[in-house]
């Protein structure tokens, strides 16, 4: 047996290995280590010394809930069966050791089944191949992610220092390497904020020729260039998609057939996102708790199905940049506004769809129970219904629409073949409809109508014998048999055959008996093998219609947005945002869209944003850099997020909070709110700050949106200060793109002397000793940042915050005498903070 064992080990690698034992699965040695640590189970061994082997397990039917533990802690794990079952063909106990063989492989990025997967969210395995770019020294980095559920798989090569973006825009399950790349990638993955499971497999699986091969077998022989490649360019990512295929045909063989195509994921056809902007903005994830309630995305989300669920996040992750497709999107969610009863019938058959996308994967891996089949049933079912309602729809849904196939012959097969609430799976049998197969038929009736003779032959057998108490019983073991009590033991008759000795009872059986008997059993096994077969036959009937139910899913998923962005928009009072290229951003009486829906009604403050790129041919109406200034708590940092909300609401496709609004499309959004130290890699917060700033200054464009807070506090004032002002005039001289940047340094007002730079301030008023926070955003610097007053509020004793007062007025004088001892050494043309 511990053979058994060590030759699964040898197949898995690194996986923990669950040995199934009669009733158990067993975990030895390391694995039952690990697996006790992680899983609360009890450490033991069957013998005793310093070379015991440590066991741990648990019974089999908690595997479904274990598995979900595992693959949460990262961990890769097979499941080794029995083979052969407990008794041979000819119904004897079988004997000697049984064979075992592991029968799946689960790890993060490959789980398939409902328990393992966040019905919210994709689940991505991601292949990472860093190389040396060609002619240079970079370092550039094949990519190559799948949604194993979905069968979608895309591939890029990026810049390594744009990987930390893709992370965490993907957040993905499992990473995959060369095993001489582990350490780096891992520094990339945990560099993304990722605690995703990395995984390495031999380095030549990520050569030229083995990836292509690999590609080869996924794809049918299809050329790459046919889909969009170019070589030698994108050889890095071919290799990391060649990876991706060596680990499915490894672990998961069944989820290459899922795989239909390879797409080339290509920069600048989404509104790009780094990673940093992504955590500030919470646009799918909240920072605090990790969960979709309260980011944007919590927000949004009022759709029906679980991947109209995920289309949400992707859209809100990537939104577009293309003026037709986002207008195109906002007509379907201003004709779904408008049209309040069509949108509230779509919703309710949306329902009813459930995940599509999720059950047909599990038909092409054939592990789709019969409720699994059931539920394909009722989304097919809904088809016609929906291609109904958009008849007389335009535009997007128009499209939407014309692209469904009504698959009116699958839902008819599966609702004349499974009866209505079926399990979940096959080998519980009594989910063919009656009347469906008349093999089957027959075979049911004769084990129920074996159960109802012996019923009557009970009956019998107490009228023959008098012995009121005698039944008919039946064991695994034993099979059937007639218990008859000692107290009555001479009223048995000869043609009794004595088979089992129980306390207070013995046990017989009769010729008639053992003959119904195998009736009876033989009848229910062969209606359960029949019942298979009839499911691997429908299995293999909706596996052929894989690529229409694909297409119907991934339509089903953008309408069911759509509806859900309509239904935000009605019933919170969103308008629709006008999308310009002109590099605008101007919004009167915005909100907060996650604050908007937090608070109590009407208590969020409304406030305007002008701010205008400076383009080639731009009016200039409006200032490209706007300073904000204001106290703590004052509402800054909400002001500059609200800003950054707006763009990704406008070009994702939904209607935005505020009376109106002009979005000039972003091509690059860069968002720098607040920044922690990062102990890992020995980065100290205002490293950290400062690695964000260089990479906003280094990558943005004239079209881009910077959203900018507190830049340079993490020093002293004077080496904060100074370069709070050489970024600003960075951003004003060299990039001129839209910028909202907030400062507690009040000598930055000053900078509005510069083209296109301009103060706003969050206003405060003072009454007596206390300060009341308006939240209003308006013209002009503020004069002070109300520091003292803040930490007041906090609860510093009065004692400190007395000190602090007269300390303040001290540290004033001594900053408003300066100038004038330094004004003379000043050049003409520099400006000088201080005045």
């Amino acid at each position: 047996m511990m053979q058994q064992f060590e030759a699964a080990k040898a197949r898995c690698p690194g996986a923990l290995v669950l040995f199934r034992m009669g009733d158990f699965y067993e975990l030895f040695g390391d694995d039952a280590r690990e697996a006790a640590a992680l899983l609360d189970l009890t450490l033991t061994s069957r013998d005793k010394g310093p070379d015991a082997l440590p066991m741990a397990g648990f019974p089999h039917h908690q595997l479904d809930v274990h598995l979900v533990k595992l693959v949460a802690a990262g961990r890769r794990v097979a499941i080794c069966e029995q083979i052969d079952g407990p008794a041979s063909s000819d119904g004897k106990p079988a004997k000697g050791l049984l064979r075992r063989e592991v029968t799946r492989i689960v790890t993060p990025g490959i789980a398939a089944d409902e328990s393992l997967l966040d019905p919210a969210r994709s689940n991505w395995l991601v292949a990472v191949a860093p190389v040396v770019a060609r002619g240079s020294d970079e370092v550039e980095v094949g990519l190559a992610w799948i949604d194993v559920a979905a069968g979608r798989f895309e591939a890029a090569v990026v810049p390594r220092a744009d990987v930390a973006d893709h992370l965490q825009r993907l957040e993905p399950a499992e990473c995959l390497c060369a095993e001489k790349h582990r350490e780096l990638v891992g520094e990339l993955v945990r560099g993304a904020g990722r605690s995703s499971a990395v995984t390495s497999r031999p380095d030549w699986w990520f050569d030229e020729t083995p990836a292509a091969d690999a590609l080869g077998r996924a794809l049918g022989g299809r050329r790459v260039e046919g889909l969009g490649f170019e070589l030698p360019d994108d050889r890095p990512a071919l290799a990391a998609a060649g990876a991706v295929v060596s680990y499915l045909e490894e672990n998961e063989p069944t989820a290459v057939g899922r795989i239909v195509s390879l797409a080339a994921w290509r920069p600048g056809h989404r509104l790009e996102i780094d990673e940093a902007s992504r955590r500030s903005l919470e646009l799918v994830r909240s920072t605090s708790t990790g969960r979709r309630e309260g980011s944007l995305a919590g927000v949004l989300d009022r759709t029906k199905t679980p991947l109209g669920a995920r289309r949400l996040g992707e859209w809100l992750s990537a939104p577009l940049v293309e003026k037709a497709a986002i207008d195109a999107r906002l007509d379907a969610v201003a004709a779904l506004v408008a049209h309040t009863g069509l949108a509230a019938r779509l919703a309710e058959k949306l329902t009813g769809v459930g995940d599509l996308e999720r059950l047909t994967g599990r038909v092409i891996a054939g592990r789709a129970g019969p409720r699994d089949l059931e539920r394909i049933g009722q989304a097919t079912a809904v088809l016609p219904e929906l291609i109904s309602l958009l008849a007389g729809a335009t535009g997007l849904l128009a499209t939407l629409a014309a692209g469904i196939d009504p698959l009116d012959g699958v839902s008819a097969r599966i609702n004349a073949q499974l009866r209505e609430g079926c399990p979940m799976f096959g080998r519980d049998g009594g989910f063919i409809r009656p009347g469906y197969d008349p093999q089957l038929d027959d075979l049911v009736e004769l084990a129920s109508g074996g159960k109802a003779w012996i019923t009557r032959y009970q009956a019998e057998q107490i009228d023959r014998t008098g012995i009121a108490s005698l039944k008919v019983g039946y064991n695994r073991v034993f099979g059937f048999f007639l218990e008859v009590s000692r107290a009555h033991a001479e009223k048995v008759p000869a043609d009794y055959v004595r088979k089992q000795t129980v306390k207070n009872a013995e046990r017989y059986t009769t010729a008639e008996l053992d003959e119904r008997q195998r009736q009876v059993l033989g009848a229910e096994d062969e209606a359960l093998r029949r019942e298979l077969v009839l499911l691997d036959d429908l299995r293999s009937f909706v596996a052929e219609h894989r690529s229409q139910l694909d297409r119907a899913a991934d339509i089903i998923a953008s309408l069911d947005v759509l509806v859900a962005l309509a239904d935000v928009a009605r019933s919170r009072g969103w308008v629709r945002p006008e999308i310009t290229t002109d590099g605008g951003l101007f919004v009167e009486g915005g909100r907060h869209p996650v604050l908007e829906q937090m608070l109590p009604a009407g208590t969020l403050v409304p406030n305007d944003i002008a701010l205008e790129a400076r383009l080639p041919g731009a009016a200039g109406s409006a200032a490209a850099i706007l300073l904000v200034t204001g106290p703590n708590m004052g509402g800054k940092s909400t002001f500059i997020r609200q800003a950054a909300l707006m763009a990704v609401l406008a070009q994702a496709g939904s209607f935005v909070p505020a009376k109106r609004a002009t979005v000039g499309i972003v091509d690059r959004l860069f968002a720098r709110i607040g920044a922690g130290d990062d102990l890992a890699r020995g980065a100290s917060t205002f490293l950290v700050e400062m690695e964000q700033t260089a990479r906003i200054l280094n990558r943005s464009t004239p079209r881009s949106l910077v959203i900018l807070d507190e830049v340079g506090r993490g020093t002293s004032t004077f080496d904060g200060l100074a370069i709070a002002q050489s970024v600003v005039e960075h951003l004003q001289a060299q990039v001129g793109c839209r910028t909202l940047f907030a400062t507690h340094y009040l000598q930055l007002a000053a900078l509005e002397r510069l083209p296109g730079v301009g103060n706003v301030q969050v206003l405060v008023q003072q009454h007596r000793e206390s300060l009341v926070f308006l939240h209003q955003v308006a013209p002009g610097a503020a004069d002070k940042s109300w520091g003292v007053h803040v930490a007041r509020l906090a609860g510093i004793p009065a004692a400190v915050i007395d000190r602090a007062r007269d300390l303040l007025i001290g540290f004033e004088a001594d900053a408003s005498a300066a100038p004038k001892a330094r004004r003379k050494a000043a050049p003409a043309d520099q400006l000088s903070l201080f005045e």
